[in-house]
């Protein structure tokens, strides 16, 4: 009962008709064609149940990311493969640690299990090897790492990623969380596969609910060691993934069209609307991922909440950042053209006229 559920971004405003909703990181553009293709042939057969295997899905994750597929577990969305991380290797008396500003499902998959969720500070917003390596205790037994980070937009280069990796104990399992690694353009960024690969102690979590816009279906995946993808096989639901999931993951993947529509159109986007903010004298925190975090001053009339509850009155839903640490923020999605101009509309508009609505 010390759990505090996870509350998702809103989707609706009473009395507003038409919502522009930019607080749940959802794909701009939607899902690619050939998965709502996929999605309608597979109708008839809804009465089947799924490969329990998920087969063919990680075949094609292989098969695309050149992995091996024995190696592969899909999960209902990611959530479910951090929660079942944590069930199979934590229990009362361990600790999991985490960035200070990491995603809220880490504490909540650690306290399920019974363990403690540890915190170690970041340095501008941007997670601390250092700082996790400090507060690891004889207790921590995994560590989990958003990279890129949500809310923060945020990442860690390669070398620092491996760094933090050596300088863990053996018995410490890493997850890193790469919900947001297409989007990342940088050079010196990896999703973190290669650390899978040099032993057992490493994971990497992915999902199809962000570039894929499959959030609906919930599709997630992990690349393990051998040893923890027979551990998660084993604690898994037999049909734990959805054959809709299934269908419309393997059609969306094989669509590299409407990958590099949404991937050009966040790349055009996100620096747009950053510097139309940043104009507007707000702070943005640099991102490489298809949400911004936005700063804003404790000034009565102008803070976050003020131009939360302003562009609520105009149909505009982001996400407030207090449950994260950060109240003085708000996180907004990189949506179509229009809804990020409309957004930035909205805040030239508070920053002009304060709470005023």
């Amino acid at each position: 009962m010390d759990i505090r559920p996870y509350v998702g971004g809103e989707s609706a405003l009473e009395g507003v008709s038409r919502v522009i909703k930019l607080s749940s990181n959802e794909g701009a553009l939607g899902p690619s064609p050939k998965a709502m293709a996929a999605l309608a042939e597979l109708g008839p057969e809804s009465h089947r149940y799924p490969d329990g295997g998920a087969t063919r899905m990680r075949a094609a994750l292989a098969a695309h990311y050149g992995l091996d597929p024995d190696r592969i577990v899909c999960g209902a969305g990611s959530d479910e493969l951090l929660g079942l991380l944590c069930r199979s290797y934590v229990g009362p008396g361990d600790e999991v640690l985490q960035s200070e500003h990491g995603f809220l499902m880490y504490a909540i998959a650690a306290k399920a299990s019974g363990a403690t969720p540890v915190k170690a500070a970041e340095i501008d917003l941007v997670a601390s090897v250092d700082n996790l390596l400090a507060a690891v205790t004889p207790r921590t037994k995994v560590v989990f790492l958003a990279n890129p980070n949500n809310p923060t937009g945020t990442y860690l280069p390669t070398a620092e990623v491996a760094r933090l990796r050596a300088g863990l104990r053996d018995d410490i399992l890493l997850v890193l969380d790469a919900a947001y690694a297409e989007f990342v353009t940088a050079e010196d960024y990896s999703c973190g596969n290669e650390l899978v690969d040099q032993g057992d102690n490493t994971v990497v979590c992915r999902t199809f609910s962000k570039i894929y816009a499959l959030g609906g279906l919930r599709l997630g995946w992990a690349y393990c060691p051998a040893v923890i993808a027979d551990v998660l096989n084993r604690t898994r639901n037999p049909f734990n993934v959805s054959a809709a999931a299934l269908a419309a993951g393997e059609a969306a993947l094989a669509d590299g069209d409407h990958f590099a529509r949404v991937k050009a159109h966040n790349d055009a986007w996100r620096p747009w609307l950053t510097d139309k903010l940043a104009g507007l004298g707000l702070t943005v925190v640099p991102s490489v991922t298809n949400f911004i975090l936005v700063r804003f001053p404790q000034q009565p009339g102008k803070t976050a909440a003020d131009a939360d509850a302003f562009l609520r009155r105009r149909g505009v839903i982001v996400r407030a950042m207090a449950g994260y640490g950060l109240g003085d923020s708000l996180r907004i999605t990189i949506g179509t053209g229009e809804e990020n101009e409309a957004v930035a509309a909205a805040l030239a508009a508070f920053v002009a006229s304060g709470a005023e609505g």
